[in-house]
């Protein structure tokens, strides 16, 4: 009887044995596959106790996580000033908030800042922030106009284009791994996107498509759009910094007023251009 059970012992280890070392060449094969050129190994992180974001996989609070450490390095930073006005402040997230609830994504929480500088420009990073320069406030001649930049920017979340552009900056700069990216990598990595914007022409087109279904939604004047992006293409000379890094802004017109009934253009809200002026007062006084 022993001899049976150590007969069947052996097997039983051989067994386990094959199975582990399968398991292992598996598995090692896996990691490999998934990206032969990452520089940290998963079993080195894991080691070294950082905290790893799995970009292909994030998930929403791992998102806004990232987001809010992206939007305190660019305050701390100095490389965005924030504008410090109330009236204009609350009037933004108004706008934002109601576009948020309308957009293709309205199960994350959004914030939305208003950026002290003159230059006609807004961005979107990861989480849900928006950033709103006071120079573009003052640029649009109504709410719809304004709200149009807003929901091309909720665009941009609702479609994940940071999380993409954060990944490929990551493989490019050798800082991903099997497992991931260092969470103080990956919001670093976000503050340089933030900065630079490298946003391609087809991410832009697919915010414009984006954001136009989210005014609409929101019943907000599809002209606004148009009148915007009008505006920006007419102004000759250097092109303000919001052409410089959403390009082929003549395409996107050409698209935008392709996909704009003329008929149903100007139905909606949004178009008074003196109660927009009577919102933003505060703007020119301060």
């Amino acid at each position: 009887m022993f001899q049976q059970y150590f007969s069947f012992s052996n097997r039983f280890y051989r067994r386990l044995a094959l199975g582990s070392i399968t398991f292992i060449i598996t598995v090692g094969i896996g990691l490999g596959n998934v990206q032969p050129s990452y520089a940290i190994s998963w079993l080195e992180l894991m080691i070294r106790g950082v905290q790893i974001v799995q970009i292909s996989n994030i998930s929403n609070a791992q998102e806004e996580e990232i987001g809010k450490g992206i939007n305190q390095e660019l305050i701390s930073s100095g490389q965005v000033k924030l504008y410090r006005n109330s009236s204009i402040n609350s009037y933004i997230n108004e706008i934002g908030q109601q576009l948020a609830k309308t957009s293709q994504r309205p199960n994350i929480p959004y914030t939305f800042q208003v950026v002290d500088d003159n230059n006609i420009n807004a961005f979107a990073t990861m989480g849900g922030y928006v950033y709103v320069n006071k120079g573009l406030i003052a640029t649009a001649d109504n709410e719809a106009e304004l709200a149009s930049v807003i929901g091309h920017e909720i665009g941009h979340i609702a479609a994940r284009h940071a999380i993409q552009k954060m990944r490929d900056r990551a493989i490019s700069q050798g800082l991903l791994s099997a497992a991931g990216v260092d969470r103080n990598n990956a919001i670093q990595i976000g503050v340089e996107l933030a900065v630079s914007r490298p946003n391609s022409r087809a991410d832009e087109l697919q915010a414009d498509h984006l954001g136009l279904e989210d005014i609409t939604k929101a019943n907000y004047a599809p002209a606004g759009m148009l009148g915007f992006m009008q505006k920006l293409l007419s102004k000759g000379g250097s092109p303000p910094t919001f052409l410089s890094t959403h390009p082929a802004t003549s395409d996107r017109l050409k698209i935008l007023q392709q996909d704009i009934n003329p008929q149903t253009a100007n139905v909606g809200n949004g178009l008074d251009n003196q109660a927009y002026k009577n919102r933003i007062r505060s703007l020119y006084v301060n």
